[in-house]
C-alpha cells in the first residue's frame, strides 16, 4: 500500500512538472527532482539557459533571473567593446589638443605683445604657455595610458562574461524550480514556453544593449547614433541627452504665473481673511508669552509642567527655560514656541475632525489619500511658492506653510485609531442604547486616543522641522537666527540655535504626552 502511494505521489509530480514546463519536461523532471532531493549545491546544469541566458529566461517567465543578468551581461559586454574598440584615452586626447590650441593662442598673444614693446606681459602669456605645456604633457601620458589599459579592461571583460554563463548555467534551473514551486501553489505563474516572453526578450535585448554599449564605449555616441538613424528617420536624435528643451516648461511656466496672479486677484479677500486670523491668533499667543513679564511666563510653564505631566517633565521644562535665558534667547524662542503653537494648533483643531470623518467614511479616505501623500512627499520648500504667491510673506504665511507639512499625521493616525476601535465594542456600546454621540465621545475617541497622541507628536515635531524653513519667507524666531548662521557659516551660533528649537519642541511634547499620560493612569 505504501509502495503504490509512494508511486502514486511520483506520478502526480512528474505530471505536475510536465504541466508547468511543457517542452522538454524528462529534462526539468529529472533536474527539478535532483533540486528538491539535495539540500545543499545540486550542481543542476542547463545548457540552453547559459548560451542564451535573458532570452531563455524571458522564454520561461523567469524575470528576476531575465532582469539580473540582462543588466550583468550588459556590463561585462561594455568592458569587452571597450577593450576591442573603446576610445579609453579619447577625452584626454580632446583634452590635450584644446590645451595645444590655447598655448598657441598664447603664444601668438606674446608675439603680438613683444612687436608692440611689452616684453614684460609677453613673458607672462609665455610662462602660462608653459604652464599649459605641462598640462598637455600630463593628458597625452594619461591618454596613452588608458589606450594601454584597454587589454587588461578586454581580459576583465571576457572573465566576467565567461563567469556569468557559468553562473547562468548553474543557477537556471533552481530559479526555474522555484518558480514551479510558486506555480503549484498559486497558480499565478507563467508555465511552459511562449512566443510573447521570447519577443520581449529580444525586443528588451536589442532596446536596451545596443545604445547602451555605443553610449558608454564610443567618445561621440550622438554622431554615432546620427549616422546609423540619420537615414531612416531624416533628423538626428541625440542619446546623451533628451531631445526637447525647456520650451514646454517655458510655456507652463508662464501659464503658471498667470493662473496664481488670476487667483490672488481674484480670491484676495478670501487669503487676506486667513493671513489676519492666524495673525490674530499668533498676537495672542505673543501677549502671552513676551509681553507678559518673563517670570511670570516662566513660572506657569513650569507649574503647567507640574500640573499635567509631573515632577520629571516640569525639572526638564526648568532646564530648557533656565538654557534659552542665559543664552539670551529667551524672546526669540518664545516668538518660536508662538509659531510652533499656532501650527501644531490649527494641525489639531483641523486635523482630528477630518481624521474621524476619514476613519468613518473609506469612501472619504479613498478620496483624501492621494492628496495626504501630496501633503506628505512634497518638499516642503515647494509649498513656500503659492504661500508667497497668496499670503505675501511673514509670520502668517509661515504658519500655513506648517499647517500644510504637518498636518497629514496627525489626519492619518486619528483615522487609523478610529478604524482600530473594534467592531464588537461598538455594537455593544449601541446594543446598550448609546447615541451617535455617545459613541463617538465615550466609545470610540478613548480608545483612538493612543493613536491621536501619537499623531499630535508627529505634527509638533513636523512643525518643528518648518521653524527654520518658514524662517526663508520672513517668519522670525529662532529659525531667522538658524538662517543667519547658515548664511555666515556660524557653526556654533547654528548648534546652540538648533539645540534651542530642539528644546522648545520637547518641551510642548513632553507637556502633552505627559497631560495625556497622568489622565490615562487616573482613570484606570
Amino acid at each position: 500500500m505504501t509502495v503504490q502511494s509512494s508511486k502514486t505521489d511520483a506520478n502526480t509530480l512528474n505530471q505536475s512538472i510536465s504541466d508547468f514546463v511543457g517542452v522538454n519536461a524528462p529534462y526539468y523532471i529529472y533536474e527539478f527532482k535532483r533540486i528538491q532531493c539535495k539540500t545543499g549545491f545540486s550542481g543542476s546544469w542547463n545548457t540552453w539557459a547559459s548560451i542564451f541566458g535573458p532570452v531563455w529566461a524571458a522564454s520561461r517567465g523567469v524575470w528576476g533571473f531575465f532582469w539580473t543578468f540582462l543588466v550583468l551581461e550588459l556590463f561585462a559586454l561594455v568592458q569587452i567593446v571597450r577593450g576591442l574598440w573603446g576610445e579609453l584615452g579619447a577625452d584626454q586626447l580632446q583634452r590635450y589638443e584644446r590645451l595645444l590650441e590655447n598655448i598657441a593662442q598664447r603664444e601668438q598673444q606674446a608675439a603680438d605683445l613683444t612687436a608692440a614693446g611689452d616684453p614684460t606681459s609677453a613673458m607672462a602669456k609665455l610662462q602660462i604657455a608653459e604652464n599649459l605645456r605641462g598640462a598637455a604633457d600630463i593628458a597625452l601620458e594619461q591618454a596613452n595610458s588608458a589606450n594601454e589599459f584597454a587589454t587588461l579592461v578586454l581580459i576583465a571583460g571576457l572573465g566576467l562574461f565567461a563567469l556569468l554563463k557559468l553562473l547562468e548555467g548553474f543557477t537556471a534551473n533552481i530559479a526555474y524550480e522555484a518558480q514551479f514551486l510558486r506555480w503549484r501553489s498559486s497558480g499565478r505563474e507563467q508555465s511552459g514556453v511562449t512566443r510573447s516572453g521570447v519577443v520581449f526578450g529580444v525586443l528588451g535585448l536589442l532596446a536596451i544593449w545596443p545604445l547602451t554599449l555605443i553610449r558608454f564605449t564610443v567618445a561621440n555616441p550622438d554622431n554615432v547614433v546620427a549616422g546609423l538613424t540619420g537615414g531612416l528617420l531624416g533628423q538626428r536624435i541625440p542619446i546623451t541627452e533628451f531631445p526637447v528643451g525647456k520650451e514646454y516648461f517655458s510655456a507652463l511656466s508662464l501659464k503658471g504665473d498667470d493662473g496664481f496672479d488670476w487667483l490672488a486677484i481674484k480670491f484676495g479677500g478670501v487669503f487676506d481673511g486667513v493671513t489676519a486670523t492666524i495673525r490674530w491668533v499668533l498676537d495672542a499667543l505673543e501677549v502671552l508669552l513676551i509681553q507678559t513679564p518673563w517670570p511670570v511666563v516662566m513660572f506657569v510653564i513650569i507649574v503647567m509642567a507640574y500640573r499635567l505631566a509631573g515632577l520629571r517633565v516640569m525639572i526638564f521644562t526648568a532646564a530648557s527655560l533656565a538654557y534659552l535665558a542665559c543664552m539670551g534667547l529667551w524672546e526669540l524662542s518664545m516668538i518660536t514656541v508662538a509659531l510652533i503653537g499656532a501650527g501644531a494648533f490649527l494641525c489639531v483643531i483641523i486635523g482630528i475632525p477630518l481624521g474621524i470623518w476619514f476613519g468613518k467614511s473609506k469612501r472619504a479616505y479613498k478620496f483624501a489619500e492621494p492628496v495626504l501623500d501630496f501633503m506628505q512627499t512634497m518638499p516642503a520648500f515647494v509649498y513656500l511658492i503659492p504661500i508667497i504667491a497668496f499670503f505675501g510673506t511673514g509670520k502668517p504665511p509661515g504658519v500655513l506653510a506648517t499647517l500644510i507639512f504637518a498636518m497629514p499625521p496627525v489626519i492619518r493616525l486619528t483615522a487609523l485609531g478610529m478604524r482600530g476601535v473594534p467592531d464588537a465594542t461598538k455594537e455593544a456600546a449601541v446594543a446598550f442604547g448609546c447615541s451617535p454621540w455617545q459613541l463617538l465621545t465615550n466609545v470610540e475617541l478613548p480608545l483612538a486616543l493612543p493613536s491621536i497622541m501619537t499623531g499630535i507628536n508627529q505634527t509638533i515635531l513636523m512643525s518643528l522641522s518648518m521653524v527654520v524653513i518658514a524662517s526663508l519667507i520672513g517668519a522670525e524666531g529662532l529659525g531667522a537666527l538658524i538662517l543667519e548662521a547658515l548664511q555666515y557659516a556660524a557653526k556654533g551660533q547654528g548648534l546652540l540655535g538648533g539645540l534651542a528649537i530642539l528644546l522648545c519642541a520637547m518641551v510642548i511634547d513632553r507637556i502633552a504626552q505627559g497631560a495625556y499620560r497622568k489622565s490615562a493612569q487616573q482613570q484606570r
